[in-house]
């Protein structure tokens, strides 16, 4: 996931639910059953983990990863495709009468190296981009796939408690923003039952085994470009013969940012980002081209459709006032905003704050907004309305320190970024289960599932 700051929900307090709510006596039990299970079955859910951190592979390229998790969902009873979009797995397990129910995880890695001095930290190596890098975990998809095999697990074994069919999808290369569309297009929900919703949940820095609840939007639209800034090139002593593009690309850096601060509303959520300028070789030549790179962030279609026709008019401008001809400009990737269901976010307060209290955080609008981006996005805007669960990672005490220092955590995407596996996997997995045996669904969904 594009992600830095996930979650920010550090001492913000809970609304809604209270915790001395009553506890429907089938919850209560529910959660004994699966506390029970967790206990007897925590041992092999982190040794899974220790065992995918430590052989991460690069997007499109989880064969190891895919090859495991698909063991462990028939293991557990599932009916299991693999290759599909690629190197992507579903599993389906049906269970009587009741909605299709989606749960995902992400299999990629990121291509950097891991710092983070566990003992079971990555040294393995890809070939990306044409060279061989180092691979890590460092954005937390290993603590996913854990807590998604555990899910799977305890719903089987639980299969007393809810019905329906569920759909449980491992999705490749969500770091670069492209797998979940590669699974659409490979026909998930024509060749598998389509889901009615959705369960998703992604760990960040916050107190381990915190999980966070939040309306709205849990993150952001992402949108990359390519701008090339076509000059005319010549000897960097007679400039008035040349079109310089890297004269171009400087104007544009410093021009479109006006776009953020003259043309978006101050209140609304947007970000525009230059994350890569590359032109030129050596000090005495004008080049022919300029490449500029554009990332933008937004929460609102309205915002994005700004951003894109701000950075776009002010590239052709710029272009124009030079006098050359107009840039090409190239969409690289991205996906829409993810947006939680409302519904389901209140409905997942009533059911999981009376039995977790308050390891179950409410984050209120005035938080500040999720800048990341996650393209399980992709399913909500196919028709699946979901619920995405923030997971704390961090042990209380580094936060303390980190706060009292002034030093920021490392947070995903980091290479020391190291969330502590025990109680963070537990919380994934009683998220969704509870979420699940607890009836969690959008309001406009079927009734059927909970007992």
């Amino acid at each position: 996931m594009k992600k830095v700051g996930l979650w920010i929900a550090l001492g913000l307090a809970l609304a809604g639910t209270s915790s001395a709510q009553a506890q429907p006596a089938d919850l209560a039990a529910a959660r004994a059953q699966l506390d029970a299970l967790l206990d007897r079955t925590y041992p092999e859910l982190e040794a899974l983990y220790r065992d995918i951190h430590a052989h991460p592979e690069l997007a499109m390229h989880e064969t190891r990863t895919a090859a495991l998790l698909a063991g462990q969902l028939r293991s557990a009873g599932f009916e299991v495709t693999e290759g599909v979009g690629d190197t992507g797995i579903v599993g389906v397990f049906r269970n009587g009468d009741g909605p299709t129910i989606l749960v995902r995880t992400e299999l990629d890695g990121l291509p950097m190296e891991e710092k983070s001095g566990l003992p079971y930290a990555s040294r393995t190596k890809q070939s990306f981009e044409g060279a061989e890098t180092f691979t890590a975990h460092s954005c937390g998809h290993d603590i996913h796939m854990a807590w998604w095999v555990g899910a799977a697990r305890a719903l089987v074994a639980m299969k007393d408690k809810w019905h329906g069919t569920l759909l449980f999808i491992g999705q490749p290369a969500e770091e670069n923003l492209g797998g979940a569309r590669a699974m659409l297009a490979d026909g998930l929900f024509e060749r598998f039952p389509k889901p009615d919703f959705g369960f998703a949940a992604h760990v960040s820095s916050e107190p381990a085994g915190t999980i966070y609840l939040r309306s709205g939007a849990a993150g952001a639209a992402s949108d990359s470009y390519e701008i090339t800034f076509h000059g005319r090139g010549g000897h960097g002593s007679m400039p008035s013969a040349t079109i310089d593009p890297i004269a171009m690309g400087a104007h544009f850096v410093s021009d479109v940012q006006t776009v953020i601060s003259r043309e978006k509303d101050a209140a609304a959520f947007g970000v525009l980002t230059i994350g890569a300028f590359q032109a030129g070789t050596v000090a005495n030549i004008i080049p022919d081209d300029a490449v500029v790179k554009v990332n933008m962030r937004s929460h609102s279609p309205e915002v994005r459709s700004l951003l894109t026709d701000g950075m776009t008019r002010t590239a052709k401008a710029v272009a124009s006032m030079a006098r050359a001809e107009e840039p090409t400009i190239s969409y690289l990737g991205g996906t829409a905003a993810l947006i939680n269901d409302a519904s389901m976010v209140q409905q997942a307060a009533t059911v999981l704050k009376p039995l977790y209290g308050e390891q179950v955080q409410l984050v209120p609008p005035t938080a500040p907004p999720v800048a990341a981006s996650e393209d399980f996005s992709e399913f909500v805007s196919a028709g699946v309305p979901s619920l995405f669960f923030g997971i704390g990672g961090y042990d209380p005490e580094p936060i303390a320190q980190a706060r009292a220092s002034g030093t920021p955590l490392p947070v995903n995407h980091s290479p020391y970024f190291a969330p502590r596996p025990d109680p963070t996997i537990r919380a994934g997995v009683s998220a969704i289960v509870m979420a699940i045996v607890g009836g969690v669904r959008p309001e406009t969904a079927a009734p059927g599932n909970a007992q």
